[in-house]
Order: C-alpha cells, then structure tokens, then sequence
C-alpha cells in the first residue's frame, strides 16, 4: 500500500472534486472524496466546509450549521464557512434573522469578493423569496388555513 503522504500535494484538488460531485448530485462521490482529504489532513478544516455544503444543498440544514459552527469554533475568521451558515440559517424557519446577520457582515467585511458576492445574492434570495408576503390568491387560503389551526386548538 502507498504513503498516504505521497498524495498531500492532491489535497486541494480532491476537495475541489467533492464541491464539483456535490453541484453533480453525487452524494457517494462527495462524501468518499471529503473522506479521503481528511484521512491526507485530519487537521483542514476544508473538507468539513464541504461536507456541510453537501447538508445545505440537500437541505439538510441542522446538519449542515453543525459542520459550519465546528469549522467557525475552530477558524473564527473562516468566511466562506460563515457564508454557508448564514445561507444556511436563512433557510430554517426559525433563524432566518440570525442568518441575515450573518450574511449582512460577510458583504460588507468579508475580504474575499467571491464570499462578498455570495451573501449579497443570498440577501436577495431572502428579501425575494423567503421573506415573501403572500400573493393577493395565496391570502385568502393562508387565512382560512390559520382560522382552522385555531380552531383545532
């Protein structure tokens, strides 16, 4: 069997190939690829970024703000795990303000323009979508269904 060493110089390339099976839907590829990159460098936190980005895209979002926060526990000053917590907190029921604080200081103090452009769209996605009042059709049917949830009570 080779030195596990032998491949440290493809760290970054297998983390790379886990985001790209994770955007594929490739969930088996992705998690073997984040298992081999923490097996090269148990101590990167890169790996463990990307296995909560696979959580946030199946929308498995207590798993994935688990990974971010160990990951931010560990590197306070990760932006792009902070990014993906905040994205990730916006689309609980329960968060969606603690994700938009998050959020708001990665596009105005985040170094990197990438992490910077990705919470802006992530606030916009918010403000257009989670954050959405009810159509004048949908209306209607909100209220009878809340008047029904009040009568069950």
């Amino acid at each position: 069997m080779a030195d596990i060493k032998e491949f440290d110089d493809d760290f970054i390339t297998l983390c790379e190939a886990g985001f790209v099976a994770v955007n594929q839907a490739d969930e088996d590829a992705a998690t073997k690829l984040f298992a081999a990159c923490e097996l090269l460098r148990p101590e990167h936190t890169l790996p463990k970024v990307g296995r909560g980005y696979m959580h946030m895209m199946k929308l498995e979002l207590k798993q994935a703000c688990k990974l971010f926060d160990d990951v931010i526990a560990k590197e306070p000053d990760n932006e792009m795990a902070k990014s993906f917590l905040g994205l990730s907190y916006t689309l609980t029921t329960t968060d969606v303000a603690k994700g938009e604080k998050i959020l708001s200081e990665m596009a105005t103090k985040a170094d990197e323009p990438l992490v910077k452009q990705l919470a802006d769209s992530a606030l916009e996605f918010v403000d257009k979508f989670v954050k959405k009042s009810p159509t004048p059709a949908e209306g209607p049917m909100k209220k009878k269904e809340d008047e029904k949830k009040k009568k069950e009570k």
